[in-house]
């Protein structure tokens, strides 16, 4: 088919992602209705969207509503077209996930894991994971296409490469997207785990359909993603976000593992919340992590704290609320700064319960301007810990989709039609 030149002053690739986006948003489109929401011209959009039924990304379906004449042939996303990864590693855990081109998973594996066993055991283990979920969900003919990863440090995302983690020992400068694309032959994108968790709520979860907001992850340690104007904000070397070393003002002197004093993460992270507990169950302040303190139990963790509290233990809601108010503190001075209208609140700490967000809630809107607050809403992430995995997900398929990506993977989907369940 000849291609029919595109408009003076246009570019064709533009052109080409903007009707695949527009029949992305949409479960049913029609080339009358690219017609309209694009402001292209008729003909443009039906020899673009031919270009992509060609490709396989989308294809023809019923017909939709006549209003009069001949009823409009509809076109949809072929999500069932290819298939992608999605991993994220934590500091204590990997999470898995092999989904569709709209990151709907097909299943999902999560597991302990120590980051600090480095990387080559860590990929090693990612690579067992990755083909046990190919083998068990992958549906015949359909292939791996890319492979999103998140990172908890600092990445690199030109590289794939992280770079001084403070909780990542041997990580620094590893090649992880070589490894990982060397080993499954597809396209691999790396980037900071809270990064990813902003994506996947932006694509799938509180924030679907948000312009500017923030996600905060409050885990091990404390970080944020910045979303603005639609788009996921990575800064000039890909370290926007990193609120947890932002240091408190008149906070306790705490070492952080990045090396300074008096950190966020520090004082109000789900390590720091550890140390607390310990220290309150040997000095007899909290009867309920005294008892689960004994010999066999030579450490607390932040989900004893969040037990406590809800058992009624006052001194483990404290420190939930001490947290809350710190992070909160920090909140409210961003969200002074960037005016966000959502500020979304995940993480294995945040998880676990009310208190903390609630606390968190009280200091920011107590502690920003009223203007930066009135439409303001702090919430819960809708994903959960699946967060992390669905947006590393959408890493790779949002990379994937750009059209300057396309011709180079796109002679690898499946085009035959899949059984109507994988298409609904």
């Amino acid at each position: 088919m000849s291609a029919l030149p595109d408009p003076p002053g246009t570019d064709h690739d533009a052109l080409v992602g903007t009707l695949l986006q527009l029949v992305r948003s949409e479960p049913t489109s029609t080339r009358a209705s690219l017609t309209e929401r694009s402001g292209m011209g008729r003909t443009i959009v039906t020899q673009r969207v031919n270009e992509l039924i060609e490709t396989g990304l989308l294809a023809e379906t019923g017909r939709g509503k006549s209003t009069g004449g001949r009823a409009p042939r509809e076109v949809r996303f072929r999500r069932e077209a290819a298939c992608v990864v999605g991993v994220e590693v934590g500091a204590s855990s990997i999470d898995v996930a092999l989904t569709d081109l709209a990151g709907r998973p097909l299943g999902c594996h999560e597991q302990s894991w120590d980051v600090a066993r480095g990387p080559d055991a860590t990929l090693d283990q990612i690579d067992v994971i990755i083909d046990r979920l190919r083998t068990a969900h992958q549906p015949r003919a359909v292939p791996l296409v890319g492979i999103g990863v998140g990172l908890p440090g600092p990445v690199e995302f030109a590289t794939g490469t992280p770079v001084a983690p403070p909780i990542m020992p041997g990580w620094d400068g590893y090649p992880v997207r070589d490894h990982l694309a060397a080993r499954h032959g597809v396209g691999v994108w790396v980037d900071n785990d809270v990064n990813v968790m902003a994506l996947g709520e932006l694509r799938a979860g509180t924030a679907v359909g948000v312009r500017d907001f923030l996600y905060v992850k409050v885990g091990t340690g404390i970080g944020a993603g910045l979303v603005s104007d639609g788009r996921l904000h990575r800064g000039t070397g890909g370290c926007a976000g990193d609120i947890g070393h932002i240091a408190v003002v008149g906070g306790a002197p705490q070492p952080c593992r990045c090396g300074k004093r008096g950190c966020l993460e520090a004082l109000a992270g789900g390590a720091a919340l550890a140390r607390d507990a310990l220290a309150c169950a040997e000095n007899g302040s909290s009867p309920y992590l005294s008892a689960r303190l004994g010999d066999d139990r030579p450490a607390l963790m932040a989900s004893d704290v969040a037990a406590g509290a809800r058992s009624g233990d006052h001194t483990c809601a404290d420190l939930l609320k001490q947290a809350g108010e710190q992070i909160g503190r920090t909140l409210a001075g961003l969200i002074n700064f960037f005016n966000p209208s959502l500020v979304v609140i995940g993480g294995g700490v945040a998880l676990s319960g009310d208190l903390l967000l609630a606390s968190i809630r009280h200091s920011v809107y107590a502690l920003s301007l009223p203007l930066a607050t009135r439409t303001l809403r702090v919430e819960m992430s809708a994903l959960s810990s699946q967060a992390g995995m669905v947006g590393a997900a959408f890493t790779a398929i949002d990379e994937l989709l750009a059209p300057r990506q396309l011709p180079g993977w796109t002679h690898r989907l499946c085009r035959d039609p899949l059984p109507q369940a994988a298409t609904a």
